[in-house]
């Protein structure tokens, strides 16, 4: 090898070198910049979890509560129960996360509802099966999610309505109508949910009713679209063997269309006073604690977080 080919060749190992030596740097950066990221959602989300006292009160009790239930339902070898206490975790701090990531403020009352909610539904619903041993546990959550879904529609229009980017203002009858058809869109996409989970997976989440009477166009036996009533069943038999249920067995279409129903209760109630509390341009007290609103600049806590983050860091390396 030449002397000239032997500096050629020690020129492209130095400039591979440097080009690894880029990258690694690159790199270093780019988890230097995830982290501070990471620090800084941890520090926002705590901020915004104790920003309101009642409401971290109740966030701090409902999770003792869920971490008490996961260990007995562990030591119980209720596994599933398990997997649902620690989705519910997961679940109570979405508000925070919400609030933090959209930059939108919570009313405190609309926060706490969302947390017991929540709690309501999966420790109490389904491990503690309140489901069962209330029969209108079901429909009071379905009447408070179409209330709370209807709040969250209004306040999603009424928050472009507001905003200054947009100039166009929409009358107090069409927001309400918006929450409305919001609130019912989630109940429908719910109940689509429960179906498939209970098509799917064998479950039973669209709970049976017991009938005492049916009307089929089926059980005409001339074929013709005129239904055939039973009335005064009084047991119904599979293959032979009675249910012992008292009745017909309906499986799931009354529980969906009473959820809808509840539902639409809920939606109505709502769009009706967000329709007078646009209309009184927003004088309702009532309205106010469960519509959610854009933050200020001084509790854009994920904005402070950052700050605050790469000034310690500058900090530091001053320092060093």
């Amino acid at each position: 090898m030449t002397e000239k080919q032997e500096k050629e060749q020690k020129l492209g190992q130095e400039g591979q070198n440097e080009e690894k030596d880029a990258l690694k740097q690159m790199e270093g950066q780019k988890k230097g910049r995830w982290k501070r990221k990471w620090e800084a959602w941890k520090k926002a989300l705590g901020m915004e979890l104790r920003e309101h006292k009642s409401s971290f009160l109740v966030f701090s009790v409902l999770r003792f509560l869920v971490v008490v239930t996961m260990i007995l339902q562990f030591f119980n070898k209720n596994y599933e129960n398990v997997y649902v206490c620690f989705l519910t975790l997961l679940l109570l701090v979405v508000p925070s996360l919400v609030q933090v990531t959209i930059k939108v403020e919570l009313p405190t009352g609309l926060e706490i509802i969302m947390l017991l909610f929540v709690f309501s539904a999966e420790i109490l619903g389904e491990i503690n099966a309140f489901y069962l041993r209330i029969p209108a546990w079901d429909t009071i959550l379905h009447t408070m999610n179409g209330f709370l879904m209807a709040a969250i529609g209004f306040s999603l229009v009424d928050i472009l309505n507001r905003h200054e980017r947009f100039s166009f203002q929409l009358s107090p009858a069409f927001m309400a109508v918006v929450a409305f058809c919001f609130s019912m869109t989630i109940g429908v996409l719910w109940e689509f949910f429960e179906w498939g989970m209970d098509m799917f997976f064998q479950l039973d989440m669209q709970k049976d009713t017991i009938l005492p009477s049916i009307s089929s166009v089926m059980l005409n036996p001339e074929g013709v679209n005129v239904p055939v009533v039973i009335n005064g069943i009084q047991d119904v038999s599979i293959n032979g063997q009675s249910l012992g249920l008292g009745g017909y067995l309906d499986i799931g279409l009354y529980d969906t269309m009473k959820d809808l129903f509840v539902n639409f209760v809920g939606a109505v109630v709502f769009s009706t006073v967000g329709f007078f509390y646009v209309k009184n341009r927003g004088k309702g007290s009532f309205a106010r604690r469960f519509i959610p609103r854009l933050k200020n600049k001084d509790r854009d806590f994920l904005a402070i977080a950052e700050e605050e983050t790469e000034r310690m860091e500058e900090e530091t390396d001053q320092k060093g």
